[in-house]
């Protein structure tokens, strides 16, 4: 999307609150990796965990918390937002923005590998959104699967990956985890899916009734 067209976007639709400025304002100045969500995109998964009225949603890779805050604000009343993170320094600033923002009591946050956490968690969620690590997405993309609901939405940041999916010179286990993912999300037919060309692509998926 051109420049402008994407501020016009963020400034009509996903203005962002003190709380949120805040946030991804410490993530820079701390120079945390340059990877959490724009508002606009903040906003979208909003749009779409209200539609599915979510009250149990996962998050793989927490970061900072700004992604975090936009998930867990669009839950219903009582809901839950499970959210894993690995690094010990990102989850404490996570913590703190859940804090901030007012959610932290709806968030239970684990620290530790997704792979080996993700096999503890009860089925049924009723959205997964997926924005850890590229190399293993294909395995959760399974993990995903098997724990969405029927119904439930699968969706994963970066499916374009800065435009390393359709470098052929790129073999990377980022790129190619990415890539495995989207043929994943493509064809599996246990889901229906599509890729909205936000900023660096979003997939959105749906699980389909077995």
């Amino acid at each position: 999307m051109e420049e402008r067209l994407e501020r016009y976007v963020t400034e009509l639709f996903a203005p962002e609150d003190p709380v949120l400025s805040a946030i991804r304002a410490r993530h820079d100045a701390l120079k945390l990796p340059p990877i959490h969500i724009s508002p606009d995109e903040g906003k979208l998964l909003y749009v779409l965990l209200r539609a599915v009225a979510a009250a149990r949603v996962l998050e793989l890779g927490s970061l900072a918390g700004y992604s975090g805050v936009w998930l867990a604000r669009a839950l219903t009343a009582r809901g839950t937002l499970t959210t894993i993170e690995i690094d010990a320094r990102h989850a404490a600033l996570a913590r703190q923005a859940y804090v901030e923002a007012g959610v932290a009591e709806r968030v239970r946050l684990i620290e530790g590998a997704a792979l080996d956490v993700l096999p503890t968690l009860a089925p049924g969620f009723d959205a997964v959104f997926v924005d850890a690590d590229k190399a293993p997405l294909a395995q959760y993309f399974e993990w995903s699967v098997r724990l969405l609901r029927p119904g439930g939405l699968l969706l994963c940041d970066n499916a374009f990956f800065h435009g390393a999916v359709v470098d052929p010179g790129d073999h990377s286990a980022e790129a190619e985890g990415v890539r495995a993912f989207n043929r994943l999300a493509a064809s599996d037919p246990r889901v229906v899916a599509a890729v909205a060309p936000i900023r660096d692509g979003l997939v959105i998926g749906v699980k389909l009734p077995s």
